[in-house]
């Protein structure tokens, strides 16, 4: 049975929208299933609902890895031990309140493993330099689509579970758009997939949702809604651009 994050999202009118628009410039996320290789018709596309930036954090790495399975590290062939987790997004841009997909644009994602560790860091709790774990990109296709194969993340100290992004619509130049956020999980589903094995042998987590001072800045508009798949989960997310 999936987790409702729907409850803590509010919808906006397109007069709303607008308005926002204005008001920050914003980077917008639209809920709903999406149904994978398929174009949604703008009519029939959900309302636009306006979602916070977040920061990059200390561990983003640019590996340049274009993969879609980033369980695996390429320097051992190692795959990372972990609950399976499918994570799709769409990228859309948001043009006078409606949104289209946006292809062409490279999401990148990264978080730690089931231990807490990130890859290719240097950390006071841990070493992992030279590995490239947990860590790839996508390029969107024509419905504005990226797939990732990676696990349900770990904690580590001083932070709730989450999953790191960054859209750019021009990854290798000097100008183009950038947009970075971190995704959340519903605290009742991260403590019964933390009680299974390899969790479960970290011990109880610190942190929760409440308690992380980067997810009370807006991360309850950030929340996944994963649903059991194949013995692991799946989460979809929709993300509008509102591009200069």
């Amino acid at each position: 049975m999936g987790y409702n994050g729907d409850q803590m999202r509010r919808l906006l009118s397109r007069r709303e929208i607008v308005r926002l628009f204005g008001a920050t410039g914003a980077v917008l996320l639209t809920g709903g299933v999406l149904t994978p290789g398929r174009a949604v018709p703008a009519a029939q596309q959900p309302p636009c609902i306006v979602r916070p930036k977040q920061m990059e954090g200390p561990y983003f790495i640019d590996e340049q890895l274009h993969r879609s399975d980033i369980r695996p590290d390429p320097s051992t062939g190692r795959v990372t031990p972990g609950i399976p987790l499918t994570l799709t997004l769409r990228v859309m841009s948001v043009r006078t309140g409606d949104c289209r997909p946006l292809s062409g644009t490279a999401v990148d994602i990264w978080h730690c493993d089931a231990m807490g560790f990130y890859s290719d860091v240097q950390d006071p709790w841990f070493n992992t330099k030279g590995r490239k774990f947990l860590r790839g990109y996508q390029v969107t296709d024509t419905n504005g689509e990226v797939r990732f194969v990676t696990i349900y993340p770990g904690w580590y100290p001083g932070r709730t579970v989450h999953i790191h992004i960054k859209i750019r619509t021009a990854p290798l130049q000097d100008r183009g758009f950038d947009f970075t956020s971190q995704l959340y999980f519903d605290d009742a589903l991260t403590d019964h997939v933390h009680a299974n094995p390899p969790y479960a042998s970290r011990g109880l987590r610190t942190v929760r949702n409440r308690h992380d001072w980067i997810f009370r800045q807006g991360g309850d508009r950030l929340m996944l809604d994963p649903t059991p798949n194949a013995g692991g989960y799946a989460a979809v997310c929709s993300l509008g651009l509102n591009l200069p």
